[in-house]
């Protein structure tokens, strides 16, 4: 029987790729995204639902799980990918803000999971994968909210492990590095305020060190990732992606916390 998928923030970037790989790869797909109509060309494939959700309207979240049942019926596979970086120093951004980046990364992916829940429950199977990031696992400056959010979400998806084992449902992590994606562009929320000179000297670092030595892994990468996550029937929770994203985790594991800190605070002069 052909399984089903559905994958929010599917547009563009790692959602787009995670799509089309489940595409070819013949399952059902339900690509979902706040403007269907950037997945025009998606819609084109006999297996695949382009429909609209926002997961900041809970509303068009339950619309979206209703069009998959009716389109391809049960669900085998959750994808929450939707999400977005807000940056630059706390204090320079507005509390409209704040709650937009938590509204979108934890509080809509877990709205979209309790949507899905009771389906996933009631048939005793499926799996859910939620994006976290490498940023759920390390930080960098100026990012205490998207970190925030990511964290959150690593705690969230360990968590909700436990409780859903019994009910024959697997929960797993993905946690990119930098990739060649539009984060930097409209995924990407930036706000300073340089009127506080304090911080000034930390964003200048900040985007340099952006500038000239992030490593992007294609979102194609990612996508196998997330695809080996779904087939994987194992208890594993974590999957890295991207060699960034493997040798800052086994940098932190290998000298401890205090070192790493005082290693980031070395490299951004702080």
């Amino acid at each position: 029987m052909t399984k089903t998928i559905l994958i929010t923030g599917a547009s563009t970037g790692i959602g787009r790729a995670t799509a089309e790989l489940f595409a070819d790869e013949r399952w059902n797909v339900v690509a979902t995204m706040r403007r269907p109509d950037d997945g025009a060309d998606l819609a084109e494939r006999g297996n695949v639902l382009v429909t609209r959700l926002d997961v900041t309207e809970h509303a068009s979240v339950d619309q979206a799980v209703e069009a998959t049942l009716a389109r391809f019926g049960p669900i085998d596979a959750l994808v929450n990918n939707a999400g977005y970086g807000a940056y630059g120093p706390l204090e320079a951004v507005p509390m409209a803000a704040v709650e937009r980046q938590f509204a979108t990364n934890v509080t809509g992916l877990i709205a979209t999971t309790k949507a899905v829940l009771p389906h996933l429950r009631a048939q005793g199977s499926g799996v859910i994968v939620n994006i976290s990031s490498v940023g759920g696992r390390v930080t960098f400056p100026l990012g205490s909210l998207y970190h925030g959010t990511k964290w959150a979400v690593e705690g969230l998806t360990e968590s909700l492990g436990f409780e859903l084992a019994p009910a024959g449902i697997r929960v797993k992590l993905v946690e990119p590095g930098g990739v060649e994606t539009d984060f930097s562009g409209r995924s990407l929320d930036v706000h300073n305020d340089e009127s506080l000179t304090v911080y000034q000297p930390i964003v200048a670092a900040l985007v340099n060190q952006m500038r000239s030595t992030l490593t992007r892994s294609p979102a194609s990468l990612v996508a196998k990732v997330i695809h080996d996550a779904v087939l994987d029937e194992s208890p594993r929770l974590r999957y890295l992606a991207g060699a960034d994203a493997e040798a800052a985790v086994a940098r932190r594991d290998e000298i401890g916390d205090e070192a790493f800190v005082a290693e980031m605070r070395q490299r951004f002069a702080l």
